[in-house]
């Protein structure tokens, strides 16, 4: 199991109601026709008979036969690899019990029984409370019975199995599965499909599997059910962390798979408090039965994992519009509670024509609309000097006089060539001293002009240059409050163009320049441009693609996985787009200044978390200033052994 990745399916069978010779063949198959990669397959409940079988139920050759049928089912799937849960009638300690078995390799692991009964199924059925083992002559062994089994194979691969009904239950046994260290919920199901029902299911899965860091396979009987009363629509689902990785066809027959992350459940449980509490405090292994088995897993399986790569931006697009409608609200509040707290009515920004400060505008002038101030009370600065091209200007003043507010064009040419003069240095030498001059020069100048105004300077940096260190020590890197934080660059461009999308009618010169600052190259402007004026200096050739970046983030220090797997995650991502000798390097670069720039967020001043990742001090990273990034590049070079 490499990176912690476990292939699982969830199948519904063809299945003739009562043929249970037919049924066992449909099975059998369905096991040895599966990916050689899968690892564990789950069935619906009481496939080996049909759900439907009603007062057949009560007949013990039928019963007998089923047993039976199991025996076969487990010979004859011997030669597989792969863990698998089947459901049927069985007789034990004189009671007849709604089964789900677990066989791998011809051998039984385990019986599941079902404890949540419907009326329908308290006819023929007894709940069985109590854990134990049975001798089986056939298997010449012990084999574990009752509810609840936990089944490990090692550390993360481990399951319980929890039928459809005791999961809907208001106290279901999944939570107590989770609390005990499983990492998978198998669910084998046999619910009769009416309207609104396949919703609820995927809203309780989607719930259940995000609040207990757990993936879930829920397998459903289909349409071979007898439908004298219902129908079975044979839907299947699974489930990782409130995400649906895969769905069947309604209506269908046949195996879904999906790669679920082991390591990222058991990550995100390691990362939530309350998960932790819960767990330390349960009691609930005391009264579990553990089975260990041992099984071959794929180390060289090739994912079939969708792998999003903008893990910031939700795939829907409906969902993006409410999100960065959200996400504007969030802010504007933000700092509208900071003006009321210090008595400020005055906010002043430095206005570069760039995505961060043209968001941070867009949420100072939110925030003094909410206050119900004049709109010149935002007061919008644009600092042109050596690297400043007319495109970004001419959007920086045009863009402030949009929304209403009041745009000073201060240069700062004189003031750096004089800062020059002052410290001895050449003019013509472009090394660090001459880009960080300007951009100290520009936050003295709004500092100055805060306190002048009785005012405070919004930050306009964002979570990207935060991680990778891409901002001028005490230069822009400095503020009085800093709303754009906690958001990453690729978040940011979706929300200046949600925000030129949603004004395009009342104000379409705002909606115009936001459309065009949207389509200029991401750049600090500290280098002279090219000789025809166009930008020369473009952070992205220098530091790399944020989109790469923002990835890289979210998977190294959101979910804390190693650099080799985050490796393997993004050529799968961006395949097509970037190669993987490019992937590396931008990978490698990420890791050495994340580790090397904390020292600039260790003083970064104040602002809101929005999202799931915020670099703040104060809040999500705390991460000593002189760390060394060499475990982390050493563990990235093993890629390229492989």
């Amino acid at each position: 199991m490499k990176n912690g990745f476990l292939r699982v399916g969830a199948v519904t069978p063809k299945l003739r109601v009562a043929d249970i010779d037919y049924n066992a063949d449909e099975i059998i198959a369905s096991v040895n026709n599966a990916d050689e990669s899968c690892a564990l397959l789950v069935f619906p409940e009481l496939c080996v008979t049909g759900k439907t079988c009603g007062d057949l139920f009560r007949q013990r050759s039928f019963i007998d036969a089923a047993w039976e049928a199991m025996y076969r089912i487990a010979d004859e799937t011997s030669e597989k690899n792969v863990v698998f849960i089947i459901g049927l009638p069985a007789y034990i300690e004189g009671k007849l019990l709604d089964l789900a078995v677990v066989i791998h390799q011809g051998t039984i692991l385990g019986c599941n029984v079902k404890l949540t009964l419907s009326e329908e199924e308290a006819r023929y059925f007894s709940p069985y409370e109590v854990s134990g083992s049975f001798y089986d002559e056939y298997f010449e062994d012990e084999i574990a019975f009752g509810q609840p089994l936990y089944f490990c194979e090692r550390d993360l691969f481990s399951f319980a199995v929890i039928f459809h009904d005791d999961l809907m239950a208001p106290i279901s046994d999944d939570v107590d599965a989770a609390l005990a260290g499983c990492h998978i919920l198998a669910v084998p199901s046999a619910f009769a499909t009416t309207i609104g029902s396949s919703e609820k299911t995927a809203q309780i899965l989607t719930a259940q599997s995000r609040k207990l860091h757990a993936a879930y396979v829920y397998a459903n009987c289909g349409v071979g059910e007898s439908t004298t009363d219902n129908v079975f629509a044979g839907e299947d689902f699974i489930y990782e962390n409130g995400r649906q990785l895969a769905k069947s066809e309604r209506f269908s027959d046949g195996i879904i798979y999906a790669d679920v992350d082991l390591e990222l459940l058991h990550g995100e449980r390691m990362r939530d408090t309350s998960w932790r509490t819960d767990f330390a405090n349960s009691t609930v292994d005391a009264d579990l039965d553990i089975v260990g088995f041992e099984m071959e897993l794929d180390e060289d399986m090739e994912l079939i994992r969708k792998v999003p790569k903008n893990p910031f931006i939700p795939e829907d697009k409906d969902e993006i519009a409410s999100r960065c409608a959200q996400i504007l609200d969030m802010q504007a509040m933000a700092l509208v509670t900071r003006m009321r707290h210090t008595n400020s009515e005055r906010l002043i920004l430095g206005l570069s024509g760039g995505l961060d400060s043209t968001l941070a505008i867009l949420v100072s002038a939110k925030a003094i609309d909410i206050l119900g101030l004049p709109k010149t009370n935002l007061h919008a600065v644009t600092m042109p000097c050596f690297g400043t091209t007319s495109r970004t200007k001419n959007n920086s003043i045009t863009l402030a006089t949009a929304l209403g507010a009041k745009i000073d064009e201060i240069s700062i040419k004189d003031s750096v060539l004089q800062h020059f003069k002052d410290i001895g240095h050449d003019p013509d030498n472009h090394n660090a001293a001459y880009e960080n001059a300007q951009a100290r020069e520009r936050t003295q100048l709004l500092m100055d002009m805060a306190n002048d105004e009785h005012g405070f300077v919004v930050g306009t940096g964002d979570l990207s240059e935060l991680a990778l260190g891409w901002a001028t020590y005490n230069g822009d890197h400095m503020s009085m409050y800093a709303v754009n934080g906690s958001l990453p660059k690729t978040l940011i461009r979706h929300i200046v163009a949600f925000e030129a999308d949603r004004v395009a009618s009342e104000n379409p010169e705002l909606s115009a320049v936001l459309k065009d600052i949207l389509d200029t190259p991401v750049s600090p402007e500290l280098l002279p441009p090219t000789e025809d004026g166009k930008i020369s200096q473009k952070t992205e050739d220098l530091v790399g693609p944020y989109e790469l970046h923002d990835f890289f983030l979210y998977y190294f220090f959101r979910l804390g996985f190693a650099p080799s797997k985050i490796y393997r995650l993004a050529k799968i991502a961006f395949a097509g787009e970037y190669d993987d000798a490019t992937i590396y390097k931008w990978e490698e670069n990420f890791l050495r200044r994340f580790i090397s720039q904390q020292f600039k967020r260790s003083c970064m001043p104040d602002g809101p978390k929005i999202g799931s990742v915020d670099l703040s001090p104060r809040g999500d990273l705390k991460l000593p200033s002189d760390a060394s990034s060499k475990v982390f590049l050493d563990e990235l070079k093993t890629v390229l052994e492989s």
